[in-house]
């Protein structure tokens, strides 16, 4: 009897695991892969972009600099300065310019080890976090197809072939074609594509008459990536090529000269894969005693590069609330703030790719929007408005407060003896900063000495407050006045950590 099992080894899956292992539960993970390692997750058809919050997750529990190193990346920021943003990304193939992001309007925004967003790969972020959770204890099982699940009001058991795993709870990271999804029966809803979608890696002696980067095209839209022959491709076809289907040479090459125009010749294709921008979500992440979270909860086109950083900030909200759940301190509901967080979440996700696949049709009112968009995203207003999306620092749940920090992903908030929030956040438990004159929070944050850390005296910017209290997932739950009140510190700390030890 496992407290978790983990149906999915990806990088969602392992990084809950991670964070499950961290608060001391025993996880196991299933995953129906033999193997580890694949093409697909290597560079460049691996590639991935890592938004502002995803690294700073990393960070926040002492994965940055391996993550980095497995990434290839040495030019990061120093951490005494804001970072300037580097690559910002598109929207709707429309590049942002990185310098018309105004810095100064960003939220909250404080200098961090955790640079303004990275480009990694698959490869790199599971290596990462399969040596983390191994050194927490958590069991990898590969090469295990789950095709049943039963649970009652205290246990969940997963079926694979004869055998069964039993735990106390399941969690199904098994990507945007879950099987725990349909098997536990949860309602999958959403809207049904316009486009399909292809990457490949090909060889070809007239690449060259293809333009680098994005390019809309009245036909569709093909994307000539910096590494040789990797291409993608956008076709307004209805989804009508299903991912069932192989994609022959034949097929891609004909579905490239349309959408560029030009009648370029593959003379082979090495990978090749296909995709929609079908957009379906779960109603709930839980049914039971079985949640969900990444694609297993929400799919959607990779249009703005949305989906791994939507998946890791599902795992750090669940993560610590499972295990205080597991653990048993939790107070009533937690489990559930998780859905009521991160469904909204999702959902605009969602709308975002969906408005993107809207904007890239190959009609002339689709081409009109495209025109101002373009004009929008030529302003330094247009700019920060989508980086401040993209990059999730806009995001705020609603935790019943109007103080204007609780709900954000708090800032990297810096004592003057040199203590960094990030830096007290390694061990996966809450924070109370203090820094009020006479430590006023002292005696009430031992209450919950094993559950959060406490932290005090001045700090190089504290925004005018006298304390902050940080959830594990790091989320500002409470925040006072030069001089905080220590009854308004204990409801905020019981309402998310249960009551006090002592």
């Amino acid at each position: 009897m496992h407290d978790v099992v983990i149906v999915g080894a990806g990088p969602v899956g392992l990084f809950l695991a991670c964070e499950l292992g961290l608060a001391g539960c025993s996880v196991l993970v299933l995953e129906r892969e033999p193997e580890p390692r694949s093409p697909w997750k290597a560079d460049p058809l691996g590639m991935r972009g890592l938004s502002a919050t995803s690294v700073e997750a990393f960070y926040r529990r002492g994965m940055l600099d391996p993550l980095l190193k497995a990434s290839g990346v040495d030019d990061y920021p120093d951490a005494d300065e804001p970072a300037p943003p580097r690559g910002v990304g598109h929207f709707a193939g429309m590049m942002l310019d990185p310098a018309k992001v105004d810095v100064a309007a960003l939220p909250f925004r404080l200098p961090s080890p955790a640079m303004e967003g990275m480009m990694t790969h698959l490869e790199a972020v599971e290596t990462v976090l399969y040596e983390r959770a191994s050194m927490l204890g958590v069991e990898v099982r590969r090469g295990v197809t789950v095709s049943a699940i039963a649970q009652d009001d205290e246990t969940v058991v997963a079926q694979a072939g004869e055998h069964e795993y039993a735990a106390r709870w399941l969690v199904g990271c098994d990507g945007g074609r879950s099987a725990v999804r349909g098997l536990a029966g949860f309602d999958f809803v959403g809207t049904e594509p316009q486009f399909t979608g292809y990457t490949m890696l090909a060889s070809s002696a007239d690449l060259q008459k293809l333009r680098p980067g994005f390019n809309l095209t009245p036909t569709g839209m093909y994307l000539q990536m910096p590494a040789e022959g990797h291409v993608g491709m956008l076709e307004f076809d209805g989804g009508a090529f299903d991912r069932s289907q192989r994609p022959t040479r034949e097929h891609l090459q004909a579905v490239l000269r349309r959408v560029s125009g030009t009648d370029v010749t593959l003379s082979d294709v090495h990978l090749a894969s296909s995709f929609t921008d079908r957009a379906m979500q779960t109603t709930t992440y839980r049914q039971g005693r079985v949640l969900l979270a990444g694609d297993a909860a929400h799919i959607h086109s990779p249009l703005g590069a949305q989906g791994l950083n939507l998946g890791v900030g599902d795992a750090m909200n669940l993560g610590w609330k499972l295990a205080a759940t597991v653990h048993g301190y939790a107070p009533d509901g937690l489990v559930d703030t998780y859905t009521r967080e991160r469904h909204p979440i999702g959902a605009w996700v969602l709308d975002w790719t969906r408005a993107q696949a809207a904007a890239m049709r190959p009609d002339p009112h689709a081409q009109a929007i495209q025109g101002v968009i373009r004009d929008l995203l030529g302003t330094r207003d247009g700019t920060t408005y989508v980086f401040e999306k993209t990059s999730g620092s806009s995001i705020r749940y609603d935790l019943g407060s109007e103080q204007p920090l609780v709900g954000r992903n708090a800032p990297d908030l810096r004592l003057e003896d040199g203590t960094r929030l990030g830096d007290l956040m390694q061990d996966g438990r809450g924070v109370a900063l203090d820094f009020s004159v006479d430590r006023r929070l002292h005696g009430s944050a031992m209450g919950w000495g094993s559950r959060m850390r406490y932290a005090a005296g001045p700090a190089i910017n504290d925004f005018g407050l006298g304390a902050v209290l940080v959830r594990p997932d790091g989320i500002v739950a409470w925040a006072d006045d030069r001089e905080p009140d220590r009854e308004a510190f204990e409801r905020a700390a019981g309402q998310w950590f249960g009551g006090p030890e002592i």
